[in-house]
């Protein structure tokens, strides 16, 4: 998809519906919307457009009117599933048990991963006319962090364990699920658990220092594809 069309967007700069938008437009918009989380869990994000306007069954110039650019398609498509990712960490902070309410985020994080290729690949991806997505993201990174420090607080994490190595995990699974996409939810389950496992200060054997690993610095580039 181009990066941008000289035609006027229906949409805001979020990617939601623009006021006063026809019946017509708004289903053609749901459409294309469900065309893309369907193509986008079976095979990423590098989907075409012309294959998602033709899975909704309309033409690439109605794709383009409602989603002038790629970042905004994507965004979203996959904004009610990062709003999860978010509330699942946050839930988490609720917990009593510091342990706990990490394990429990970071499972479901994995499970929304594993579930769906597309969001695992947008959420290591960086959206420049999304800044929702981006923010977000932050919103569930400090979340995580937090996690991380109360359980480092209480005796039940390993004090050499660093947030960069939730990145390393994310990573870790997102690579799985690309290799072995027939056993992904297993393949997902098992690396998590040797992963929570590790981090238990049962072990005194020092790590290797973090790796300078962030988010922040991981994301790529979403590929432009027509």
């Amino acid at each position: 998809m181009p990066d941008r069309l000289s035609r006027k967007p229906s949409t805001s700069p979020a990617g939601t519906p623009a006021p006063g938008q026809r019946a017509d437009a708004r289903n053609n918009r749901a459409r294309l919307l469900q065309a893309a989380r369907d193509a986008y869990a079976l095979d990423g994000t590098d989907v075409p457009a012309s294959a998602i306007a033709r899975r909704a069954g309309v033409g690439a110039a109605t794709l383009y009117r409602h989603f002038p650019t790629r970042d905004l398609l994507i965004a979203a498509a996959f904004s009610e599933q990062l709003g999860q990712c978010v509330a699942a960490v946050d839930e988490a902070l609720k917990d009593d048990d510091p342990w706990r309410g990490l394990r429990t985020a970071l499972t479901k994080v994995c499970r929304m991963q594993a579930e769906d290729r597309g969001f695992s690949a947008a959420f290591l991806t960086e959206f420049p006319d999304a800044p929702d997505v981006r923010r977000e993201r932050a919103r569930a990174e400090a979340s995580l962090a937090r996690l991380v420090q109360r359980a480092k607080d209480t005796g039940q994490l390993r004090k050499d364990f660093d947030s960069s190595d939730i990145t390393l995990l994310l990573l870790a699974n997102n690579g799985v699920l690309q290799d072995c996409p027939a056993a992904s939810m297993a393949a997902s389950r098992r690396l998590l658990a040797y992963f929570l496992q590790s981090c238990r200060p049962t072990d005194d054997t020092p790590l290797p220092e973090p790796a300078p690993l962030r988010l922040d610095d991981l994301y790529r580039a979403p590929r432009r594809t027509g």
